[in-house]
């Protein structure tokens, strides 16, 4: 197939890919898709669903099982066999189907009905991250038919990575294949850079409770706002020292480092009432180096402060607990092999290789747990990621495909 040809054929994959509405519980239909594309490729196919008991004992997941959807949510995966596969490495290239709903209000067009612009295609997913999936995809088929090198390349699909990984925690809990994997690489949008290590973050639900009163007499009542507020400014001064304190070689570029969000706030249920009631949702961010728990533990303290310091909390002391999902932070060391395949080939192509690290989270974390060196790198931007309008180069695309080709070529020739 020419380049052409093969250009051609990524477009009309990453459009029919786009075209399904794959929010989170939703993406068997694109599964069924992708694994008769994968037989079509001649890759060999597996699939596998996760175990809800399983991941309820891994710290990223809710405790109790019920509270992870997993049912009708299969991952897929195509392998290429290249060579002697027993006599050379396993390179798995990781790209996550689900993706966070979209309001269509808030679109020009339909988010799952993509839109072309010359090279540019938007549509939800299109840069967190179909555009990923589909650049590992064909980097596969770009090495499919290389009888000089040995080893295996499996391109995963997998769901609920907007979840906690849903997929990807199975795969690493329980490898579904009947082979060992020794490397990986996950698609995230980096903008074709090379991402290194990612941040955690732990999920908290703040509830105060005031004193209702009638508007007319407030005085009265006791209001749950500045209590949040003395709140909120204790968070935000921790996150101010955290920011001097707890330092990375990969993360001294980013203004905000370990960003502190909240997220939602509710209160109050009458504009003519006192507001006694407030919950917000805040996430805390964890750098590489640092436990979930330990951080969850700073602001418990913090908060505890706020609480000492007034005698309302003190006697209606506030509640802050763990919600959703956990993302754990986690690095892969730079003299793993993968990390210098993937650097030598962006250098090769033209990008910066220089390392760094993401504020945000992705599945990586789950197969360095499991001892799989893996690197972060992929087409499109984060700042796209979760927004309207979301859009990818389709010419970006294709050269990450490239690059990956071009790392896994290196990865597998050692």
């Amino acid at each position: 197939m020419s380049d052409l040809d093969e250009e051609a054929a990524l477009r009309e994959f990453l459009e029919e890919l786009l075209r399904f509405d794959t929010t989170g519980g939703n993406e068997a239909p694109a599964m069924a898709w992708l694994r008769d594309r994968f037989e079509a490729f001649g890759f060999d196919t597996y699939e596998w669903t996760a175990d809800a008991a399983k991941l309820a004992e891994h710290p990223s997941f809710p405790d109790d099982p019920a509270e992870i959807e997993t049912a009708d949510r299969p991952s897929v995966a195509g392998v290429v066999e290249l060579g002697d596969p027993e006599a050379g490495p396993t390179l798995v290239l990781n790209g996550h189907v689900d993706v966070v709903p979209a309001t269509r209000s808030a679109w020009s067009s339909d988010p799952f009905d993509p839109e072309w612009d010359g090279d540019r295609v938007t549509a939800r997913g299109a840069a967190d991250m179909k555009g990923g999936l589909t650049a590992c995809v064909f980097a596969a088929r770009q090495l499919a038919d290389r009888t000089d090198l040995d080893g295996r390349i499996v391109v995963e699909g997998v769901a609920g990575e907007e979840e906690g990984g849903i997929g990807a925690a199975a795969a690493a809990l329980s490898n579904p294949y009947p082979f060992e994997r020794d490397a990986a690489i996950i698609a995230e949008p980096t903008e074709l850079g090379v991402v290194a290590a990612v941040e955690g973050s732990v999920m908290k639900r703040l509830r105060l409770r005031g004193r209702a009163a009638h508007a007319a007499t407030r005085w009265h009542g006791e209001s749950v706002l500045p209590h949040f507020e003395r709140i909120r400014r204790a968070f935000m001064d921790l996150e101010a020292e955290r920011e001097e304190r707890v330092t990375h070689p990969l993360y001294e570029d980013h203004p905000v480092k370990w960003p502190v969000t909240v997220g939602t706030v509710e209160a109050g249920n009458w504009a003519s009432s006192v507001p006694d009631e407030l919950v917000a949702e805040v996430r805390i961010g964890v750098a590489p180096g640092e436990s979930v728990a330990e951080v969850e533990a700073e602001f418990q303290e913090r908060l505890d402060a706020v609480v000492a310091d007034s005698d309302w909390l003190s006697e209606h002391p506030p509640t802050f607990e763990r919600f959703s999902i956990q993302f754990e932070p986690a690095e892969v060391d730079l003299d793993e092999p993968i990390v210098g395949a993937v650097r030598d080939a962006a250098t090769e192509a033209g990008l910066d290789a220089t390392p760094w690290g993401g504020t945000f989270g992705a599945d990586s974390r789950h197969y360095l747990a499991a001892d799989i060196p893996t690197v972060v790198f992929g087409p499109g931007s984060i700042d796209q990621a979760h927004f309207p309008d979301e859009s990818i180069d389709a010419g970006e695309v294709t050269r990450a495909a490239a690059v990956i080709a071009d790392a896994a070529e290196r990865f597998c020739e050692g």
